[in-house]
């Protein structure tokens, strides 16, 4: 399995690249920003894209969807808490503010324990709301992608619309600290002193949880 974490600064984000090695097909978590440098990475490591997910609908995580999905033909995919969100006109015209386009709908409807496959790689979705009621984390062979559910040192806030502290919380330790303690946290934003951390560094360390 490739990972690639895809740094854009604007807002300091992280998109990913997840890669099947033996098909040369891959899934995109996130894109925002600067959707030709997503494209252009797939691309430079000659993979093709299929998926791209949402770990949740904010246009930061999303104004990329459209450019990516036109490129590829992919498929976008995300909570169903969250899938309406993407399309709202509020959404779109954050996004366009962005410099992104408002975004297609969903193909794939995700619920909590799904499987996404990427050629020969199950991604698993684990719904954590609380950042937004359809927040998702991907986990995937000892790799979880954490969205702006956690951070390194740090959790998603929960002052906007649909948020909700005891939800976030209760998502990180029932969904995120369940998993085996070496695995790698990808967060969505590079807000720590690290661009990534381990379940067992969170647990010991993040004075939010």
């Amino acid at each position: 399995m490739l990972i690639k974490q895809i740094y854009l600064p604007q807002m300091e984000n992280f998109a990913y690249l997840i890669g099947d090695e033996g098909t040369r097909t891959c899934a995109i978590i996130d894109p925002a920003f600067d959707p030709q440098k997503i494209l252009n990475t797939a691309v430079s490591n000659g993979y093709t894209i299929t998926h791209v997910i949402n770990t949740h609908g904010h246009s930061d995580h999303t104004s990329g969807n459209a450019a990516i999905i036109e490129a590829t033909g992919a498929q976008l995919c995300i909570h169903r808490e969250d899938a309406g969100q993407v399309t709202r006109l509020l959404t779109r015209a954050i996004s366009r503010i962005l410099g992104g386009k408002g975004s297609p709908p969903a193909g794939l409807i995700l619920e909590d324990n799904d499987i996404i496959k990427v050629g020969g790689i199950d991604l698993r979705v684990l719904h954590t709301p609380g950042h937004t009621p359809g927040s998702i984390c991907i986990y995937a062979d000892g790799h979880v992608f954490t969205g702006d559910t956690l951070f390194a040192g740090a959790v998603g806030r929960t002052d906007l619309p649909g948020g909700s502290t005891r939800q976030l919380l209760e998502s990180i330790h029932q969904k995120i600290y369940s998993l085996p303690p070496d695995t790698i946290v990808w967060p969505g934003h590079d807000y720590g002193e690290s661009p990534s951390s381990t379940v067992a560094n969170e647990k010991q360390t993040n004075p939010f949880t």
